[in-house]
């Protein structure tokens, strides 16, 4: 591992770890997250509590903030397995940031973001699933888990050099989704508050 790799990996996880959730919600002098509704620190949570425009936001913040380091490392000539675990260090600082007590969220939209710079296709595609099944069930932790499901497929068909990293990171965010699929299969998860 080179000393400049070393370095962006831990920036990438530093970047990763400002929780914008908190930070929006403190400017606006609404409840942490981490406190209220689902207890995630993302953006749908915050949907939840303040509605669409600070959840936008959010989400805009989440996205940029996995484009940066991605992007970043790609223009420093990184080859595409540094590049991944590049973003994969990302979204890692997401959901356990070192400035909140590592108690962040589940990085669906850093992710997003993260592999924007590999595709804007791929980016498309997952979008698209995510609208797609948010519109038709109102589950919006179901809809993160079909299209980060599809990413690796996507990838291997628009990207396939960042096919490890892409499916590593999948696998992560589906197992921060596991108390959502055994609720979702017990007919306990709480749908967004209206859908799209």
């Amino acid at each position: 591992m080179s000393f400049d790799f070393f370095i962006t990996i831990i920036a990438a996880y530093l970047i990763g770890s400002v929780n914008f959730a908190i930070l929006v919600s403190r400017t606006k002098d609404l409840p942490d997250p981490r406190t209220q509704g689902s207890h995630n620190p993302g953006a749908t949570n915050v949907y939840r509590i303040a509605g669409k425009s600070t959840a936008g936001k959010v989400l805009a913040l989440d996205v940029i903030k996995g484009i940066v380091p991605t992007w970043g490392s790609y223009y420093l000539g990184f080859t595409p397995m540094e590049i991944g675990f590049t973003a994969i260090a990302c979204c890692l600082g997401h959901m356990f940031p070192v400035f909140f007590r590592f108690q962040g969220g589940k990085a669906v939209a850093t992710a997003l973001g993260c592999l924007l710079p590999v595709g804007v296709s791929l980016g498309l595609v997952l979008l698209l699933a995510w609208i797609a099944v948010f519109k038709i069930t109102g589950y919006s932790s179901l809809a993160a888990i079909i299209s980060v499901g599809i990413s690796p497929i996507a990838t291997y068909f628009i990207a396939p050099k960042y096919l490890l990293p892409v499916t590593m990171l999948a696998v992560f965010i589906i197992l921060r989704h596991i108390p959502n699929i055994l609720r979702l299969l017990h007919g306990e998860e709480p749908k967004s508050r209206q859908r799209l």
